[in-house]
Parts: structure tokens; sequence; C-alpha cells
């Protein structure tokens, strides 16, 4: 039997890949029929060992955001204080912003390299709402994001405050925009944005209400999100709680996601100057998602994604539970996925993975493959008890490029509607597998190979 080896084996990292905390299994169970290939993925705690390592040495200096004149009433603005804090720190070449109990209403921010935001408990960070603060010059119609940076070094944001983005207002004129013209996202400002930083924690805060996306690490590389609330209404359009973007080495764990679309979503809409695969080396494990729209990779993977393991999760009243979503125009490859130890309850569709997007087509025709055709491979799926308001779910590839490689095992669905199709699928195995639809067969199959 082939068996898939991970490519650390032969980096520095190697070395751990032996030690005996593994984080998910062996290949020994994802033995495959005769013309399947079989792989596994071992993502362990040394690398988690490594992000954590990476934190700065510097001795801490303090910079209270009061000292510099912050009011903190959440009337009067607090941008120039608020910015002062975070200047003198970068210039002095690191240490922490310090934000005390309080309401600090904010333009956008900036945030410097070696530096720590830590909000106090009882202290938010509150943008404004007015739209000409985040209007840009060079570009009219789009917007400056609310926090912000880029090029950076051992990044914190941690406490027990919160980071809120006063997107209510916003919310309106996108909702209003998306009834007009379904899928159309009304330009706003993304509530954190920091690029290209290294080494980047955000730990214990609540980030809420962003007038888009929550947080979008993009380009960066040793990423943990650790015991963070993320919190926007169910129906707040577009915004999505954590977006890694062409990312490696991310870490999401123990957090309360519950917001208006992704809850988590990986996406790599380009290629990647230095590696094959612009997004790599994921884990999201023993995360509670209420609403939202699942755990997501796409729709932009243009650039690949590669090793995602999630794991000891739970999702309630969620669109989606597992969510693979691209198209013709926004493909890539995508491979290598772990999805383990889940609980559904109520999702409106348990496993959706399909290279349609938005919709599937009742009617379907081969196009020529390009560079952007999806490329899905080496899929797991363990351990998963859902019950599904709606069907059970899919697992639709193309007919010029089928999934490849799927594995379900102890799997059972209990839909309200129909089960779960599977199409376009080259080598689908199904062990200890139960669907129970309301109406239908458990499995409608088109153009697959099933091994039961």
């Amino acid at each position: 039997m082939l068996q898939w080896v991970h490519p650390w084996r032969e980096t520095a990292l190697g070395t751990f890949l032996d030690k005996p905390r593994i984080l998910c299994s062996d290949s020994s169970s994802l033995k495959r029929s005769s013309n399947m290939t079989a792989f596994r993925f071992c993502l362990t705690a040394s690398v988690i060992l490594l992000i954590e390592c990476c934190s700065p040495a510097f001795a801490e200096t303090v910079y209270n955001v009061r000292d510099h004149g912050a009011e903190g009433d959440g009337v009067t603005l607090d941008t120039d204080a608020v910015q002062e804090a975070f200047d003198e720190c970068d210039k002095a070449g690191g240490g922490t912003v310090l934000l005390p109990a309080g309401t600090y209403l904010c333009k956008p921010l900036t945030i410097g390299t070696e530096t720590t935001l830590r909000l106090e408990k009882g202290a938010t960070l509150k943008a404004t709402d007015d739209p000409a603060d985040y209007a840009r010059t060079d570009k009219p119609g789009q917007f400056n994001h609310f926090f912000t940076g880029k090029d950076l070094e051992h990044v914190t944001i941690e406490g027990e405050g919160t980071i809120d983005g006063s997107g209510q207002k916003w919310w309106v004129d996108a909702e209003e925009a998306r009834q007009k013209k379904s899928g159309y996202t009304l330009p706003r400002p993304n509530l954190i944005v920091l690029t290209r930083v290294k080494d980047l924690t955000v730990r214990g805060v609540t980030i809420q209400n962003a007038p888009k996306f929550h947080f979008v690490p993009t380009d960066c590389e040793n990423v943990v999100v650790e015991d963070a609330k993320f919190f926007a209404p169910e129906r707040a359009p577009n915004t999505d709680a954590i977006d890694p973007s062409m990312c490696r080495n991310v870490i999401i764990r123990r957090c309360l996601i519950d917001v208006g679309d992704d809850n988590v979503a990986v996406k790599s809409g380009d290629a990647h100057p230095d590696r094959e695969f612009a997004a790599e080396t994921l884990l999201v494990e023993d995360c509670t998602i209420k609403h939202g729209h699942g755990i997501s990779i796409g729709s932009e993977v243009v650039g690949g994604v590669k090793d995602l393991v999630v794991r000891n999760c739970t999702f309630e009243g969620t669109d989606n539970g597992i969510r693979i979503k691209t198209d013709r125009k926004k493909g890539g490859p995508v491979t290598n996925m772990l999805y383990e130890n889940i609980t559904m309850k109520d999702v409106a569709g348990a496993i959706r993975i399909t290279c349609y997007y938005p919709k599937i087509p009742p009617i379907e025709e081969p196009k020529p493959l390009t560079e952007t055709t999806p490329a899905y491979s080496n899929i797991t799926i363990r351990n998963l008890t859902a019950t599904s308001t709606k069907d059970a779910g899919f697992i639709v590839g193309l007919p010029e490029s089928p999934i490849k490689n799927v594995l379900l095992e102890n799997v059972k669905i209990t839909s309200d509607r129909a089960g779960l199709e599977i199409r376009h699928v080259e080598g689908i195995k199904l062990e200890n597998v139960e669907i129970i639809p309301a109406k239908g067969e458990p499995l409608i199959v088109n153009d697959a190979e099933i091994d039961e």
C-alpha cells in the first residue's frame, strides 16, 4: 500500500514527527481500496511548540493610552492618543500598548512590530461608524480597514477586553444591496487586517460587530488564535470571523465563534512566490461554532490549500458544517484535509464539498482544464455525528476534474430532507457510514467509484 508522507520529513521539523503526541491517527486507519492512494496527515505538538516559542524576548515596556491623553469615555475621539502610544512603542523597538477599562472610540489605527495590544477587563476599543473616517482617497468607493499592520514580527492582541467594529450601520446598506443582487458584497472596511506578520497571536479577547470580516491575517506565518470570542448577529452580511488568507502554520483553538457568515474561511487567492501552496498547515481544534456558515475553504483557492486538520469541534445552527467551495475561475489544488471528532446539531448541510460555487448547476458540461480548475484530493472525515435541517450534504467534483481519494469513517448524519449526494468522485471509501434522510435514498450517486 502506498503511503502519503508529510513533506516536513525532509525538513528540520522531521526530527519531531516521531514524538509520542500525534494529533491524528496513523495510516493504519486509512486503508484504501487497491485503486486509491492512502495518505496520512500528521500535525504534531512540535508544530504548536514551534509557533509558541517565537514570542519576543525584549523586556516589556508598557504604554498606557491614558498617559497619552485617551479619555476612554466612549464619546471623545481617542484616535490620536491611542495611535501615539502605538507609534512610541514602535519607535522604542517594541512593548505593550495598554488599554485599561473604558471605551476608546477611534478611527483607523496601525500597530507596529514587536508590539502587544493588551485590553484589560472592561476595556473596549470601538471603531467609529462614519464611512468618511475610512474612505480611501486613492480609490473612491473603497475603504481603509480599522486596525492594520504590515511587514511585522511578534504581534499580539490579548486580554479580557473587546474590539468592537460598530458594524450595525454598515450592515443595513449591505443587506439592501444583497437583496437587490444576490451574492453582492457592498464595499466595507474589515475590522482587523494584518499583512505579512511573522509570529502573530490573538488570545482571550472578544472581537465583534465588524462591518465586514472580523480578523484577516494575510500572508502571515505562525498564527495562533486561542481562547477568543467572535460575535456578530446571525444575519449580519459577510461578517466572517477568521479568514486566514495565504497563511502558513495557523492554529485556531478553544474559540467561540458566532457570526453571520463563514466562521473560519481559509483562502489563497493568488500563488505564493515562496512556496507551492499559498495556504498550508492549519489546525482548528476544540472550537464551538454557532450560526454562521461553518468552517470553509474558499472560495478563492488559486494559490492552493494543503494540510488542514479540523478536530474536536461542535457546530450548532450553522448553514454549513464542513465546507470546501470554489469554481472554475477561482480554483486550484486543495489536498490533505482531515476532519475528525466533530458533532453537529441542526446544521443546514453537514458536508458540503463542491467545485461549483455558488450553486451546483442541474446540467453539466465538461470544460477544458485550466490553471484555475479546482482539484481536490485526499479528504478524510471520521467520527462525525450530525443532524441536518436540510439535506445531508454533497461531495461534487467536476466532470473534467473529479474529487480524488475520499474516506468517510464512523459518520452518522440524520437529515430532514435528502441524503448525501456523491458526484464526480474518483475513489471514495465508506466505513461505518449511516445516512438517514427523511426521504429518498441515503446516497445519491452519479459518476463515482464507491468502496463500501
